[in-house]
């Protein structure tokens, strides 16, 4: 095993949790909070203004099995790129679009990623990841703990042979 770690921001980190702890290769998700000027947000303060992180899914994930460009294919299935600030319904500066890097390889392979499926006026920030706060213990697993809950992801967008077992 290869492990391997990134951190993706795509909106409520809800629906982008749910998304990829179904897909086979990926050890853990943990919903936190990115690249913010403050120690130690609360929700509350993100959505009050206090913070300024990006709601961040942390996606452990083991490299032999799923590459760093299969999640970013499955990233765009659901991320709007080009959006800025939202994603679905839900808008402000929390919901930006962002990959966060750890390795630099993983910048690299992200922007010609990126670069060979997108138009090059995207929104998705690729920075090197300068802070990750966990998220609430309740923000966890949220809509495994909340199935009727709103999410702007399509759950249904991994094909059958994508899914863990």
């Amino acid at each position: 095993m290869s492990k391997k770690t990134i951190y993706l921001a795509g909106g409520c980190f809800w629906g982008v949790e749910a998304y990829f702890k179904q897909l086979n290769g990926v050890l853990k998700t943990t919903v936190g909070y990115a690249n913010g000027s403050t120690a130690f947000p609360k929700y509350e303060d993100l959505k009050s203004g206090k913070a300024d992180h990006a709601e961040t899914v942390k996606i452990d994930y083991d490299d032999e099995v799923i590459s760093l460009s299969k999640l970013l294919e499955h990233y765009l299935r659901f991320v709007d790129p080009y959006s800025v600030d939202q994603q679905g319904h839900d808008k402000g500066h929390q919901y930006r679009s962002g990959v966060y890097y750890t390795d630099l390889l993983d910048a690299v392979t992200t922007e010609n990623y990126f670069s060979e499926h997108l138009e090059p006026n995207y929104a998705i920030k690729i920075e090197k990841l300068c802070n990750f706060f966990k998220a609430e213990e309740y923000h966890q697993d949220y809509l495994t703990k909340n199935p009727g809950g709103y999410c702007h992801v399509n759950l249904n967008l991994i094909k059958g042979d994508e899914k863990k077992n």
